[in-house]
């Protein structure tokens, strides 16, 4: 198995998705664990083997199973495990094994926290679309594999949280508005009082928003409370209301702090424009503000799929792969450093992204 054949495909985060001027993406999981195995954290080596085994030759069994890849996580290589963290697929600890989808959308981890960890990924807010392509994937793979269950408690997992349904939703948003305003840490009080976590996507930021770019991620937190469907209702519920309140702040920024707000985004663009090495959490903060003066109608000329897109090209484990396969000339004094040829490859990817962007008069 090859790198580059893992992340073939048109990737599912350069299509636009429901209101995704505030919502970048939806992101379900369901865990499960095979019966009559131990957990994988205290699993013998054969055990775990032999796991990967049966859920790699169940995937094999699909109508369809020519759409994914099967690869063993030492197979994989450090920087193919690095930009599959980057993607959000790969989590700590490492798995085992892997499946994918040739699209990135649908995705398997096996002998991770759970010895089956299946994750979607959808553009915008979309959690029904997330949740039946596990539950797809789920069904399929039950067929052949006998997951550990009980009347009592559903499915049983690693974590305490995770029992009952199995089923994690998250979405994940962009609050420049919220977060310049002052404004985020009261609305994530509200969700956290309703059972639901609200984490930092890059980061601590040191600008306007305590978090870097303003991404966070909002996310249910049992799976053993309610039905996959009140699971779906909550998240969702939660996702509408952020859209709505960022738009409402938006435009009171737009009302009360034009010239300050304009700044911002100037600069940023700027930074980007002009500058011949991007550091990654620069990018991310450039990228950010770009997002919120497309969204105000401050810029024209990108749209937030591209922007979107952009969180994941200018990663560090993305840069290496396509220095790794591509042919770059570089600048005499950088071109036996790795780290400054990341930094100048990423610099030109946002120059080339943002070379129609104008500004409104």
């Amino acid at each position: 198995m090859t790198e580059s054949s893992v992340f073939s495909g048109e990737p599912w985060y350069t299509y636009n998705g429901t209101d995704s001027d505030v919502v970048v993406s939806t992101r379900g999981r369901l865990a499960r664990n095979l019966a009559n195995f131990q957990f994988p954290e205290t699993l013998r080596s054969d055990d775990s083997e032999r796991v990967r085994a049966l859920v790699f030759d169940s995937f094999s069994q699909f109508e369809n199973a020519d759409d994914f890849h099967y690869v063993q996580s030492d197979a994989l290589g450090d920087l193919g495990a690095r930009i599959l963290t980057e993607r959000g697929v790969l989590d700590i600890p490492s798995a085992s094994g892997i499946v994918m989808r040739s699209d990135g959308r649908v995705s398997c981890l096996v002998n991770s926290i759970d010895h089956v960890r299946i994750a979607s990924f959808a553009p915008g807010i979309n959690c029904e679309k997330v949740f039946s392509d596990c539950h797809s994937i789920d069904e399929e793979l039950q067929k052949t594999l006998q997951f550990a269950a009980s009347y009592e408690y559903g499915y049983l997992t690693a974590s305490v949280n995770d029992v009952g349904s199995g089923l994690k939703l998250s979405v994940r948003v962009h609050l420049p508005s919220l977060s310049f305003l002052g404004e985020s840490e009261n609305i994530f009080r509200g969700l956290r009082e309703k059972g639901l976590c609200v984490t930092s996507v890059y980061g601590t930021g040191d600008d306007y928003g305590k978090s870097l770019g303003s991404y966070y991620q909002i996310s249910t937190f049992s799976s053993f409370t309610g039905s996959e469907l009140d699971q779906i209702a909550s998240i969702k519920s939660a996702g509408k209301y952020i859209v709505e309140t960022e738009r409402k702040f938006r435009l009171k920024c737009t009302e009360n702090k034009p010239t300050v707000v304009h700044n911002i985004i100037l600069r940023s663009f700027a930074a980007a424009k002009f500058s011949a090495l991007m550091p990654l959490r620069e990018a991310v903060a450039v990228i950010s503000s770009v997002k919120w003066g497309l969204d105000m109608g401050i810029i024209h000329g990108i749209d937030d799929s591209t922007l979107c897109g952009l969180l994941y090209r200018v990663q560090n484990g993305h840069l290496e792969f396509l220095l790794q396969n591509g042919n770059f000339t570089f600048e005499d004094d950088i071109k036996d450093d790795l780290p400054q040829k990341i930094e100048r490859l990423r610099a030109l990817i946002l120059q080339e992204a943002f070379e129609k962007i104008s500004f409104a008069s």
